[in-house]
């Protein structure tokens, strides 16, 4: 029974690094596609595709009879309501003050840097939810932030306005690991997340309307123009397929099971996939630092998964 349980954790482990690696490998195509038509924009129409991908997949699942806590009575579907609404204004919060971070004036590798602060703020808000972690996932979580601090900044590093933003993005995303937490074992997952794509485009809407379209006619007619080019599609298309559609689905299935702050130090890898990605793909060089910044978070991420045995196992 413990090596079955053992051998499903390690499935999804896999997941939550499968998901790490479709974040790292879009974030190209998510720094692109928010240039061309305004973040608020991308944000709002690539949730909106990641929402209408999953529903033949919903209904394919039910019909094959794979679907896990399909809603039946009316409890189960206030339940996914509650789920999807929470999750999805998470992200809508998160995402978007992402965005005003790099707005502001945060660099991307101090944005990725402060973003994946979730690390530490996941097993500090676990402590009140009664979500324990061995010791070997708290050395792995330090092992890590260094890591990422050697893989993303670069030269001084001052906190400003922007930086605050992003913190409070870092604190979103940690909310929003743990709301997956609760409900990921009572509720159909990806129900869950079409739901909270819904509502995350929805959300995003809102400021798109103001920030991105001004709320003038001459903004409307400058954003129907960007939207109108492949330079827009593209990105926005590839992230709302592969990114939203796939890959938060994949977190949403792969944290069943797996201790929350685990599935935060598996899920900051997409800063290690991103920096690959750039090296494979575009040529960039990678200096020293940022090879042993990969290292120490690879290592990191090994360590937390080591098996314990005794009061210091993990949850």
């Amino acid at each position: 029974m413990e090596r079955n349980n053992r051998k499903t954790n390690r499935i999804h482990s896999l997941l939550l690094v499968l998901t790490a690696l479709i974040w790292g490998t879009a974030f190209t195509a998510q720094s692109a596609g928010g240039d061309v038509v305004g973040p608020y924009t991308f944000n709002s129409i690539r949730s909106l595709i990641g929402a209408a991908v999953l529903l033949p997949v919903i209904r394919l699942s039910d019909r094959m009879q794979l679907t896990k806590h399909r809603p039946v009575t009316k409890g189960d579907r206030r339940m996914l309501l509650a789920g999807g609404t929470a999750c999805g204004i998470a992200l809508a919060a998160g995402s978007n003050l992402q965005q005003l971070g790099l707005y502001f004036g945060s660099s991307a590798g101090k944005a990725g840097f402060l973003t994946a602060c979730y690390m530490l703020i996941v097993p500090v808000l676990g402590l009140f939810l009664h979500k324990k972690c061995g010791w070997n996932v708290w050395a792995g979580i330090v092992a890590a932030v260094i890591g990422l601090y050697l893989l993303c900044i670069r030269g001084d590093f001052r906190v400003e306005f922007s930086d605050l933003l992003l913190l409070l993005c870092a604190f979103v995303f940690a909310l929003h690991i743990l709301i997956i937490d609760y409900f990921v074992e009572k509720v159909d997952g990806v129900r869950m997340s079409c739901l909270q794509f819904l509502v995350c485009g929805l959300i995003s809407a809102v400021p798109m309307c103001f920030a991105d379209m001004r709320h003038a006619a001459g903004g409307i007619a400058g954003w129907t123009q960007a939207l109108l080019g492949p330079d827009a599609w593209i990105p926005i298309l590839y992230a709302g397929v592969l990114s939203c559609g796939a890959g938060y689905t994949l977190q949403i299935v792969g944290q069943q099971g797996v201790n929350p702050t685990v599935a935060s130090l598996l899920l900051s890898m997409e800063s290690v996939f991103s920096v690959l990605a750039g090296w494979v793909i575009l040529g960039e060089a990678l200096q020293g630092r940022e090879i042993l910044g990969c290292v120490l978070i690879f290592g990191a991420v090994m360590f937390a998964q080591l098996p314990l045995s005794g009061d210091g196992a993990p949850d």
